[in-house]
């Protein structure tokens, strides 16, 4: 089995664990969790996906260079954020991809691992 060496690693934050209902990035616990390729940022989301607006992530839209797409994980389980919302990031030219936070976490992991220029922002799990 190969060994994955600090230097394989992509740039910026990586979700290393979860830890009472939030996430471990370099040691720092998360609730809510905002990240772009060079940062990782605690997020006052609100209390489920159901009530999202692009306001809440509008920090992550603003980036230069515009990234691909927003990754939202929704907690414990997925749930899909009003059409609303999906509608208002498109028309920002990005697409979003929605999944439970840990499967978000883990392709956090993934696609930064191929160098992607994304951003995820993740609910806690509870």
């Amino acid at each position: 089995m190969a060994r994955v060496s600090p230097d394989d690693l992509p740039p910026g934050p990586l979700v290393q664990g979860f830890s009472g209902g939030g996430f471990s990035v370099s040691g720092e616990i998360y609730r809510g969790l905002f990240l772009t390729p060079e940062q990782a940022s605690e997020w006052t989301p609100p209390a489920s996906a159901a009530e999202l607006e692009l306001a809440h992530v509008e920090p992550l839209l603003v980036l230069s260079p515009a990234p691909e797409f927003l990754l939202l994980g929704t907690g414990a389980r997925i749930a899909f954020p009003p059409r609303a919302f999906i509608r208002a990031v498109e028309a920002r030219g990005l697409g979003v991809e929605v999944m439970d936070s840990r499967a978000a976490a883990r392709t956090w992991g993934l696609l930064r691992g191929e160098e992607r220029w994304i951003v995820a922002a993740l609910l806690p799990f509870a």
